[in-house]
């Protein structure tokens, strides 16, 4: 092949690959576009779920997904409240000790530092064992609902194994280990913050 249809065949291969690579990125970010909002959407529906789950509605009459307040830069805490009065309120809890590494959690806390509820949002633990920390999987999650600072020493804020008073599951210590440590970070932070939360207006 002379040197000048060499040239010609890879220029032209050039061409032909950048437009393939020029269609793609179109076509993907078309695709973005179109999804974006769809997927915002579907997000929010979640996030609403969730807070109905932890807060009950008597609680509130604002919406929770509009009503928040951020936290040290980091933590986004959902307000919910009646008459304009904060009664309580809800926010992530993350651990990174479990069996799989991260599990999340939202927590719902009145405003005298009762758990309302808790559910977990995501997690990546052991199908049959580590996951009976999902509702649908087990009624472990609701055993902290009603529990607070107050009516649980420090050291009881642990699974039985540890000497605590929450259940851990049959061959899986280390995942409800780490929720219960999630939680009761949780209400520490709550209480940090509790003065700040109460009065925001």
């Amino acid at each position: 092949m002379k040197l000048e249809q060499l040239r010609t065949k890879l220029t032209y291969q050039t061409l032909l690959l950048g437009g393939f690579c020029l269609l793609g990125s179109a076509l993907l970010s078309f695709g973005d576009v179109k999804t974006k909002d769809v997927i915002a959407t579907r997000l929010a529906e979640d996030l609403k779920a969730s807070l109905q789950q932890v807060i009950p509605a008597q609680y509130y009459d604002n919406d929770l997904l509009q009503d928040t307040v951020l936290i040290n830069s980091e933590t986004l805490v959902y307000l919910a409240k009646k008459d304009g009065k904060v009664n309580a309120v809800a926010f992530m809890v993350t651990t990174n000790s479990g069996y799989s590494g991260a599990i999340q959690s939202i927590i719902g806390i009145d405003k005298e530092g009762k758990i309302l509820g808790t559910r977990v949002i995501s997690h990546a633990e052991t199908p049959g064992l580590g996951d009976k920390i999902e509702e649908a999987k087990s009624d472990w999650i609701l055993s902290f609902n009603g529990h607070s600072l107050s009516d649980l020493v420090e050291a009881q804020w642990k699974v039985k194994k540890d000497g605590g008073v929450f259940d851990q599951f049959s061959g899986a210590t280390i995942t409800p280990r780490a929720v219960v440590g999630s939680v009761y970070q949780g209400l520490q932070f709550f209480k940090q913050h509790r003065d700040e939360l109460l009065t925001n207006p």
